[in-house]
């Protein structure tokens, strides 16, 4: 069945780029100790090997994309149930301003009920780190979660799996993180090791509940996103609108009190931050429905200034053509 070979293939892609990352990451570990012991590119010392595992999955999920495109027959946007967006600054800056708003005036109410107070000196490190993970963070896990998978997932037909499979993947994969204590030596087996720390959180299924359910509904909202528009363009611009609003508050604002399960350690964590996150989507609906894209998930896209336009006869029965 097709849906079913697409799925395989998905498990042997992610599967593949795990063990991958295993194998080289222990050579780039060694290759940045050498350099850094005859003095050149010094700063590579402050790194830990799991920050080195890290960025392995990275190479190893961009070369080993190409060939897993060619293996899945996606050769355009329309293999994955995507179109190219016209509208797609319009697009990014509304998703980045439905997203911070709603979160900056939870943080105004924190600061105002005394729940949280302003940090003495500012976090410039902390800020400048959330800067960039809202600049690049989103054009990555966006093509990779909503527009890679997904799009894959989408082409059985199951609209509501599909969704549901890839906002719990996305989720899980934000606690794939090793123990804080690095690996003492590096062998050729410290890779898998790695692979097998990344499990560790989840020993405490309770402590991370919180984080799970807020970003499964991030998600959630990031996949209707993409229905909607059939476009990236405005989930990325949620994502970095909760990534920058979320990293700054914590930047320039400390926690006063401990009000778990309201409210975490961060505003996208907690019974608080789902119900802003609901808030959140729902404005996203209406400002969609505003500019005359279908309100309903899965419907296509109604005729408007700069909206996708509805596929013509010749382009459904060629579809069925194919289909057939």
């Amino acid at each position: 069945m097709p849906p079913l070979k697409d799925a395989l293939r998905l498990v042997v892609y992610l599967a593949s780029v795990i063990l991958m990352a295993a194998l080289i990451a222990p050579p780039f570990f060694w290759a940045a100790q050498w350099l850094v012991a005859h003095g050149w590119l010094e700063g590579l010392a402050r790194f830990d090997f799991e920050t080195f595992f890290h960025r392995a999955l990275l190479i190893a999920a961009v070369l080993l994309l190409w060939p897993f495109l060619r293996m899945s027959h996606v050769r355009s946007l329309h293999d994955l149930n995507l179109a190219p967006n016209p509208q797609r600054a319009r697009d990014l800056i509304a998703g980045f301003v439905v997203a911070v708003v709603p979160l900056l005036c939870c943080g105004a109410l924190l600061l105002a009920f005394g729940f949280h107070a302003a940090r003495h000196a500012i976090a410039i490190h902390a800020l400048t780190k959330t800067v960039l993970a809202g600049i690049f963070v989103p054009f990555i896990e966006e093509p990779l979660f909503r527009g890679l998978i997904l799009g894959l997932l989408l082409r059985g037909g199951r609209r509501k799996m599909s969704i549901l499979a890839t906002s719990a993947f996305f989720a899980a994969v934000h606690f794939f993180r090793s123990p804080e204590q690095a690996q003492v030596t590096v062998t050729w087996s410290s890779g898998f090791q790695a692979v097998v720390d990344s499990f560790s959180r989840f020993g405490d299924p309770l402590s991370i509940l919180p984080a799970f359910a807020t970003l499964f509904l991030i998600g959630w909202i990031l996949a209707d996103a993409r229905l909607r528009t059939r476009s990236l363009w405005l989930p990325i611009g949620l994502h970095a609108g909760w990534i920058l609003a979320s990293g700054a508050f914590n930047s320039l604002a400390r926690r006063q009190i401990d009000i778990f399960p309201w409210l975490g350690k961060n505003l996208l964590e907690g019974i608080v931050p789902v119900e802003i996150g609901i808030v959140t989507w729902l404005i996203m609906i209406l400002w969609l429905r505003h500019v005359g894209i279908a309100g309903r998930l899965g419907q296509t896209p109604t005729a408007g200034p700069g909206v996708l336009q509805k596929p013509s006869t010749i382009e459904r029965s060629s579809d069925r053509t194919r289909n057939a």
